[in-house]
């Protein structure tokens, strides 16, 4: 951009830069460690139903969140005000905090990196625009199938700008776009409706989402997954092997370890795998990873919400446990550095660890003869909700496509499916690793302790051995 964005930040009749690391500098005077942290946010989302536009926001907001930790004891203030007023109010807060117990944590390191432009997708392409391509994208799809009875598009995009100023005088900024497209298709033969879905997105412009190539391969993907749940029968239950596709479904890893695999739980020894690293925890081949530096991913970030750039953390090695999740506080309390996993999901919320792009590695196993290996099972293909206990790493999750395998082929399509297991487990039980790792398509939302962030995840073909299947079938 031509202007500097940080004139959404800084004001003449409200905050200028000096004022905003003396104001800093005063209030967090003894901490171990706080910063604060600035932000600009506009949002905007069109929600298309029923063949015309049903919903149209925008939302802007500015503000701050002033943090100061000393040893295990958080305080924290935050308004949706730019001034030093605000700012100065705010700092009362942290006179509960004990500084004699204080040693300065010291600023995170400098980066250069820029994995996303910093141009507004919001403003460079007009409303009428924007409403015409959901206009389009319905027309197509019901054009495509005389069973589609239903056709809901959801566009939405937002532009971001921080920026964190710490007591020690360290400045960072970041500027942060982020785009995405969902398509839910349904359809009726004979009395019966299912109902598809596909989406996409990342930290681009919505140039990609109007390409005609992108969005109609999202109706043809969601289309196939209703009319593939129209033949599907009762799913059956009981222990049995299951086959992970790839991409999306590495939302189960996602949820059924990587959690466990964040530096508070582990601190406080509420996870599955606390105290366990260097130990075996999946088996042979199992290598997972956090990497929030992908250029243009959902979930990556310049910098986390601290600060720190992101990095590629290897949390499990060939089965073995390597490390976890860090913010800074969690990292110092544990000895160890932060990895660049502090995020908050806007400026009223304290940053914790969390997971930014969370995969697992490929191996060297054909996806057509992991099928036929795993003789009779079920193939996931792709997944709704789900939920998991962070203490026991105990998860249910939903199918939304899902597969019989019978005598090592694909069979019916399925209709109830839910996967019952405990993270840890599941990995022990990994059998085969397929050759073809992917990422999902940018759709992820990350929830924990009441905040939401976006969030990636990936996986290769996986064979699973003994795995509880919930199904539908008497």
């Amino acid at each position: 951009m031509t202007s500097d964005p940080r004139r959404f930040l800084y004001r003449p009749d409200g905050l200028d830069p000096d004022a905003a690391l003396r104001l800093t500098a005063d209030a967090l005077k003894g901490c171990d460690d706080g910063e604060l942290y600035l932000q600009y946010i506009a949002s905007e989302s069109f929600g298309f139903d029923d063949g015309r536009l049903k919903t149209a926001d925008f939302n802007s907001q500015a503000g701050f969140g002033l943090r100061g930790v000393s040893g295990e004891t958080t305080a924290f203030a935050q308004a949706n005000e730019l001034s030093e007023a605000a700012i100065r109010r705010a700092a009362e807060t942290m006179q509960l905090l004990d500084p004699a117990k204080a040693g300065r944590q010291p600023p995170p390191r400098r980066t250069n990196a820029r994995l996303y432009t910093d141009a507004d997708p919001l403003s460079l392409v007009p409303f009428a625009r924007k409403v015409a391509l959901c206009q389009e994208i319905d027309a197509a799809a019901r054009a495509r199938d005389p069973r589609v009875v239903q056709v809901s598009v959801m566009l939405a995009g937002s532009w971001s700008v921080v920026e964190i100023v710490r007591p020690d005088g360290f400045v960072a900024h970041d500027v942060r776009p982020l785009v995405r497209l969902n398509v839910q298709i349904v359809v009726e033969q004979n009395g019966r409706r299912e109902s598809g879905y596909h989406g996409l997105g990342g930290r681009w412009l919505y140039d990609d989402l109007f390409d005609p190539a992108r969005w109609n391969r999202a109706i043809d993907i969601a289309l196939a997954q209703a009319l593939t749940n129209l033949d599907s029968v009762a799913a059956p239950a009981g222990e049995m092997t299951v086959v992970l596709g790839p991409g999306w479904p590495g939302v189960l890893l996602h949820e059924a370890v990587g959690h466990g695999l964040e530096g508070d739980f582990n601190r406080k020894g509420t996870s599955a795998f606390s105290g366990r690293i260097g130990e075996r925890v999946a088996a042979p081949g199992v290598t997972v990873i956090d990497d929030g530096s992908i250029e243009g991913r959902r979930g990556s970030l310049t910098i986390d919400d601290e600060g720190t750039p992101t990095q590629r953390n290897v949390l499990i090695e060939d089965g073995i446990l390597k490390g976890y999740i860090q913010d800074r506080m969690n990292a110092r309390l544990m000895g160890v550095a932060p990895t660049g996993n502090g995020r908050r999901e806007n400026f009223a919320y304290a940053p914790m660890p969390r997971m930014t792009n969370t995969f697992m590695l490929g191996g060297r196993d054909d996806p057509g003869e992991i099928l036929a290996r795993a003789k009779n099972g079920i193939y996931a293909k792709s997944f709704g909700g789900g939920q998991v206990d962070i203490t026991s790493g105990k998860f249910v999750f939903s199918c939304t496509e899902a597969y019989a395998i019978e005598n090592g082929r694909l069979g019916a399509p399925l209709k109830g499916a839910t996967l019952i297991g405990d993270g840890p487990s599941v990995l022990t039980r990994v059998a085969a690793i397929g050759d073809d790792m992917a990422l999902d398509e940018g759709v992820g939302i990350c929830g924990k302790g009441g905040q939401s962030v976006p969030a990636g995840v990936g996986q290769p073909t996986l064979l699973v051995e003994g795995l509880t299947v919930g199904g539908t079938a008497a």
